[in-house]
C-alpha cells in the first residue's frame, strides 16, 4: 500500500491567497491537473495530501509562486498562468526554482508599476547580450519577449542617460512601402504598422511624459524607409519584424549606426511576409555577420514564449508541422 502524506502551507494574508490562487482558482486547478494530489484551500491555508513525491513537487511549486509574489515578478493582481506552468515543468523535471527576486534582475518599472524582467534562460542571455554588445539580433517565435525586452532596455538606457534618444522602426511590408492609397497624412498611413511599438512604449512610459518625448524628438517611431541616408548617433535603435526586410534594407539599416549607439534587431524567420522569391535580410545577415566581434545573435525557442500558455503549444505544433513537411519527398 502506498504511503500517504499530508502537508499544510499557511499563507500570510487574504491578499496572498487571492494572488496565489488566481482568478476563479485557476492556478490551484492547474496544480490539481498537474499532480496526483488532493489539494484543499481552507481560509489562509493550503492542505496537500497524496504520495510523498507528488506532494513534494506541488509544495515546491507553491513555495516558488510565493517567492515570485514576494519578488514582485507577477503581472497585475494575479500570477500569470505562464509562471505557474513554468514552475510545474521545473518541479517535474527535478529543478529547484528560486524566488524571482533572487534570479531575475528588474530591467525597468513600467508605467503601471510592474517590474519588467527576463523570465527565461534565453531571455536572460538576451538581456546580457544587449548590455555587452553594440549590435544584438533576437531571433525566434512570437511571444518570446524579443521586442518588449529590447524596448525595456532602451527606455532604461534613456532614463540612465546612456543614450540621448530612442529610435524604433519596422518595415511596412504589408503595404509594400507604398502607402499612398491609405487615407490621411503620412503618419496616419504608417501608424497601423507601427502600432505594436507604440503600445509597448505606452506600457513602459507615462502618457504625458511620452508625448513630450515625441514632441522633443527624443523618441521616434518610424517606418524603416525613413532611416535611409541618416546617421544615428548616441541612440538606442530597435528594428522590429526584421524578417520582412530585404538584404539591401538590412545593410542600409545596420550602416546607419553612429558613435555612442546601440542596435537591437528582432524577427521571426518563420513569419516572412515578403513577396514570393524575395530573400529575407534577417536570414541572410546571420551568415554574413556571425563572426564579427561586437555583434551577437540570440535564438529563442518555443519554451521561451511568455504569452498565454496556448501560444507555446501553437508555436510548437507549427514547428513540428514544418519539420514534417521538410521530411516528405516532393510529389
Amino acid at each position: 500500500m502506498s504511503q500517504v502524506v499530508s502537508r499544510r502551507i499557511t499563507l500570510e494574508d487574504h491578499q496572498e491567497c487571492v494572488q496565489l490562487f488566481g482568478e476563479k482558482d485557476k492556478n490551484l486547478n492547474l496544480l490539481r491537473d498537474s499532480f496526483p494530489v488532493t489539494l484543499v484551500a481552507r481560509g489562509n491555508e493550503i492542505i496537500l495530501s497524496g504520495e510523498p513525491l507528488p506532494v513534494s513537487h506541488a509544495t515546491q511549486v507553491i513555495e516558488g509562486l510565493r517567492g515570485q509574489l514576494k519578488g514582485a515578478a507577477h503581472e497585475g493582481g494575479y500570477l500569470s498562468t505562464v509562471a505557474v506552468q513554468k514552475l510545474i515543468d521545473e518541479a517535474k523535471g527535478g529543478a529547484t526554482p528560486q524566488a524571482a527576486s533572487e534570479t531575475h534582475e528588474t530591467i525597468l518599472i513600467s508605467a503601471r508599476k510592474k517590474p519588467i524582467q527576463a523570465r527565461t534562460e534565453n531571455q536572460q542571455k538576451y538581456v546580457k547580450a544587449i548590455q555587452e554588445n553594440d549590435i544584438v539580433f533576437g531571433m525566434g517565435p512570437a511571444g518570446t519577449g524579443k521586442t518588449y525586452l529590447a524596448m525595456a532596455m532602451a527606455v532604461a538606457a534613456l532614463r540612465n542617460g546612456e543614450v540621448e534618444r530612442l529610435i524604433l522602426t519596422r518595415p511596412a511590408v504589408e503595404a509594400g512601402e507604398k502607402l499612398g492609397f491609405l487615407p490621411g497624412d503620412m503618419q496616419d498611413k504608417v501608424d497601423p504598422y507601427l502600432r505594436p511599438l507604440y503600445d509597448a512604449l505606452y506600457d513602459m512610459v507615462e502618457y504625458e511624459k511620452l508625448q513630450r518625448l515625441f514632441q522633443q524628438r527624443v523618441v521616434e517611431v518610424a517606418p524603416l524607409a525613413y532611416m535611409r541616408g541618416r546617421t544615428l548617433s548616441n541612440a538606442f535603435i530597435i528594428l522590429d519584424e526584421a524578417q520582412n526586410t530585404s538584404p539591401e534594407q538590412m545593410k542600409m539599416f545596420l550602416t546607419r549606426m553612429g558613435t555612442g549607439s546601440k542596435m537591437v534587431v528582432t524577427g521571426d524567420g518563420t513569419q516572412i511576409d515578403l513577396p514570393m522569391g524575395k530573400n529575407s535580410g534577417l536570414l541572410e545577415v546571420q551568415r554574413i555577420l556571425s563572426k564579427v566581434k561586437g555583434i551577437q545573435f540570440i535564438t529563442f525557442e518555443p519554451k521561451d514564449v511568455v504569452r498565454h500558455r496556448l501560444v507555446q503549444h501553437i508555436v510548437e505544433a507549427y514547428h513540428q508541422h514544418d519539420e514534417e513537411k521538410k521530411d516528405k519527398p516532393p510529389v
